[in-house]
């Protein structure tokens, strides 16, 4: 008797491609890091590279260590997109490349976020939070604590990220939500916060968000490349997601080639443990996004 062949799931990754070139806190070059995706055989990926910050006012400190300001970041946005669609082309028919960016929700960053998808033709945004009170909340624990008394307790600075997120999804509807629940990074006893009921509440609401406008969430693994017990997206939340019909698809995160796909393989199983579909689903394309991605 035949034993039929086991079918596994492809590796994709929705949020991922950070590099040297373009990143500060990044390793290794995009090429290298694109080379590396092809040669762990991922079907797609999608390249997000940071958004540059509005401003002088938001650059962290290693950039500013660095000399670098808002407008030289800038002016390297261009350039990553354009490198971007230079491999777009270099792997045509080899890897499925799409072009976006991680975007950011602090003050004037969202509006900021639709122009440069207006002016660069990404092909599409992953929507993510990193400041709460416009404090860099996953920068280290001081910045996280800072937040913290800013927001006049952790429940409130929960309350204060989940409220950015879901302007942000209404705003600029992202083909994909990043990293859902980042705000837990810092503290070991985020599973009891996100029952709080202001919290919740806010989740829910911020899924039925998603659920509305069928975005995507980011199943990100590089929560346990820095050493949590699980990925973003927590198991309570997951569950919620998978009841409410949403899809969720793996990212990596990757910023250098030793993260390239690490966990990746852990996630896909988490989720179809957790009864989602494999048949992962591609971000939605912006109109006017290039046509030029490799297929």
């Amino acid at each position: 008797m035949e034993t039929a062949a086991i079918i596994r799931p492809q590796r994709v990754s929705v949020h991922g491609g950070h590099s040297a070139d373009y990143c500060h806190h990044a390793g290794d070059s995009l090429d290298a890091i694109i080379e590396a995706y092809l040669n762990q055989k991922f079907l797609w990926i999608g390249v997000t590279e940071h958004m540059p910050p509005v401003s002088d006012a938001f650059l962290y400190p290693d950039e500013q260590a660095a000399g670098l300001t808002a407008a030289v970041m800038q002016q390297r946005f261009a350039r990553y997109v354009a490198h971007c669609r230079a491999l777009q082309a270099r792997y045509a028919g080899l890897l499925t490349i799409f072009v976006g960016m991680e975007t950011e929700a602090y003050t004037g960053a969202v509006s900021y976020a639709a122009r440069l998808q207006q002016q660069f033709h990404l092909d599409y945004v992953v929507g993510s939070v990193h400041h709460v009170a416009d404090i860099p909340i996953d920068l280290d624990i001081a910045a996280y604590h800072k937040a913290i008394t800013a927001c006049d307790g952790i429940e409130n600075l929960y309350a204060a990220y989940f409220d950015l997120q879901y302007n942000m999804i209404l705003t600029l509807q992202p083909s994909v939500v990043g990293h859902f629940d980042l705000i837990r990074i810092f503290d070991p006893d985020y599973p009891d916060h996100l029952k709080c009921p202001s919290v919740w509440r806010r989740i829910c609401r911020n899924l039925e968000a998603v659920a509305s406008l069928k975005l995507i969430l980011d199943l990100n693994v590089r929560a346990r490349v820095k050493g949590a017990i699980e990925t973003y997206i927590s198991a309570p939340i997951l569950e919620k997601a998978r009841d409410m019909g949403i899809s969720v698809v793996p990212g990596d995160d990757s910023h250098s080639v030793d993260t390239v796909g690490r966990y990746i393989d852990e996630g896909i199983s988490r989720l179809q443990a957790a009864g989602f579909s494999t048949d992962w689903p591609q971000p939605r394309l912006y109109s006017g996004a290039s046509s030029s991605r490799g297929e």
